[in-house]
């Protein structure tokens, strides 16, 4: 029987799939193999390539100038090209191509035309990666061939069906929208020592917050870090669209489970994240080793019935 991962979309929280790989590996499951959507996708095709503990060990070392610096402006079709995280993530962890994966992989976008799911399995990895994870109002639009792609997890979050396809017997999933639906629109706690709003607990310092938008020149963005806000204030249109998003995609993933399930279901709790926090690297990856603890019996089960 073939083992199928399903690594699921999610920002930030995404490098809690280094985690569970990890305790995945402690347990001697057998992955033959993954597929991803947006930074599932990312990692996936690190796991794919044999070289997602070099990306792991990188992540855990990331720290806000290293995600600042990894950062590429433009304000057309998306505050951020995508194409840095990308391009260094290709050129040191992963196979140039789909040819040259040791595991079969595959990964989900959305054409932006017509809405439809579109699967990507063949040619170069970079751009295929840059669309799946173009998050829509944060990264611009991938073009491949005659179409426009942006993120996967606008139909298919956690692509329980693609490793189906690509003819997994039993599937692992991790789902990572848990308990985020609303985060955005959750009032934030004054500081009481400062008289002014507090970060939310595991967000970004006002220094660190206030050079990154300063380098940028969008104010606009402070929406995207953590969803500061007035409790009193209209939520800008950076809080709307991102609350949208997850509530989209929260509600995609339920609908899309229940009618697939997985043999295991894996959700790490990362409520506290935002959607920038790339630098709560080792953070993600403590909490993915530990959502997966939880389902040890499930997954144990599973691999008696192997």
């Amino acid at each position: 029987m073939r083992v199928g991962l399903a690594l699921g979309s999610g920002s930030a929280r995404g490098w809690a799939h280094f985690g569970v790989i990890q305790e995945l590996r402690a347990l001697n499951v057998p992955i033959d193999i993954v597929c991803g959507t947006s930074v599932g996708a990312l990692i996936g095709a690190a796991l794919a390539s044999h070289r997602d503990e070099a990306m792991a060990e990188w992540v855990r070392s990331l720290g806000w100038t290293d995600v600042v610096a990894l950062m590429d402006v433009s304000f057309r079709g998306g505050a951020l090209l995508g194409d840095r995280v990308v391009e260094y993530c290709v050129e040191h962890f992963l196979a140039p191509s789909f040819a040259d994966l040791a595991l079969p992989f595959a990964c989900v976008a959305t054409e932006l035309a017509s809405g439809r799911e579109v699967w990507l399995r063949d040619g170069p990895l970079a751009p295929a990666l840059r669309a799946t994870t173009a998050l829509p109002g944060m990264f611009q639009p991938q073009r491949l061939g005659d179409h426009w792609l942006v993120d996967g997890g606008l139909v298919n979050p956690v692509p329980v069906s693609l490793c189906r396809a690509l003819g997994a017997d039993v599937v692992i999933a991790v789902e990572l929208g848990a308990g985020r639906a609303t985060r955005h629109m959750r009032k934030v706690r004054l500081a009481k020592d400062k008289g002014r709003e507090e970060t939310p607990e595991g967000g970004w310092t006002d220094q660190v917050k206030e050079r990154f938008l300063s380098w940028v020149g969008a104010g606009a963005l402070l929406d995207w870090v953590d969803g500061r806000r007035s409790a009193d204030e209209i939520p800008p249109i950076a809080t709307v669209l991102a609350t949208s998003i997850n509530i989209m995609q929260a509600r995609i993933a339920r609908a899309r489970l229940a009618g697939d399930p997985p043999e295991v279901l894996i959700q790490p709790r990362l409520v506290d994240f935002s959607i920038l926090d790339f630098h709560r690297g080792a953070e993600a990856i403590e909490e993915g080793v530990a959502a997966t603890r939880r389902v040890r019996a499930q997954i144990e089960a599973m691999l008696d019935g192997l």
